[in-house]
This record gives C-alpha cells, structure tokens and sequence, in this order.
C-alpha cells in the first residue's frame, strides 16, 4: 500500500490531485496477514506469559507452518500434550515466557515436544468477538 503525503488548505483549486496517477489496491487482511495459506492455521493467546513481547490473553496467533524455526522465535508448540505459545532458545532447548513471573523450561528428552508452527503475526481485538466464543 502506498501512503501519499499530501498537505493541502481549503480554497486551492486549479490543479490536479498529485494522487490521481495512483491506483491504491483494496485491503486484504488475508494477503497481509497470511503469507503461506495452506500451511497457517490461527489460535487464540491463552495467559499473561507472553506480555512483553506484546501477546496478551485473547490474542489472535497467525501461526505459520512453513517457516523454519529460528533461535528466539515466538511459535506455538505442542509440550507434554499441552499448546503452548512460547519463545523457543533452541541453543540450550529451553521454552520462555516473556514476562518475568514465569520461570524457563527446558525440554529434555523425557519430555514430548513438538513446534506446531512460528507465530508470524498477532492481532488484538479491542471489542470481544464471537468468533473464538
């Protein structure tokens, strides 16, 4: 999307707009926020583990499979049967909250672990939806 600083005072006339060469294509929240359709699924953020890096409980998670996990992705993964959406440090196989009151785990191999996918965006809804009822 492009954005077209324009600065104009009322009374001006006798110019063409400066935008007119401009074709603006209509939003597509879809387009924008998914990048890999068949491989993304959306969850919703449960708890106040992930608050500072800016995931709040009720959250939306666009999570994207085809990503390839990197050290400190944020992704959603699969721990001991439960979901849980952490920051993976894969240097020492450890999952961490982004709020200081929850304390890192680390994943050894007693543990059943899988990453479900790489958080690639988050959305916050300012009004309850009924979607995720």
């Amino acid at each position: 999307m492009k954005v077209i600083p324009i600065y104009a005072s009322a009374g001006i006339t006798g110019f063409e707009s400066p935008a007119k060469e401009y074709i603006q294509k209509p939003l597509n929240l879809h387009d924008l926020l998914i990048e890999h359709p068949s491989a993304t699924f959306i969850g919703q953020a449960k708890g106040d583990s992930m608050q500072g890096i800016g995931i709040f409980d009720g959250d939306i998670l666009v999570v994207d499979r085809h990503l390839t996990v990197q050290n400190h992705d944020v992704v959603v993964a699969c721990f001991n049967g439960e979901f849980v959406c952490k920051i993976l440090d894969l240097k020492n196989r450890r999952l961490l909250s982004a709020n200081k009151d929850h304390e890192p785990v680390s994943i050894t191999c007693n543990e059943m672990f899988t990453v479900e996918g790489v958080v690639s965006k988050s959305i916050r809804c300012h009004r309850p939806s009924n979607i995720y009822g």
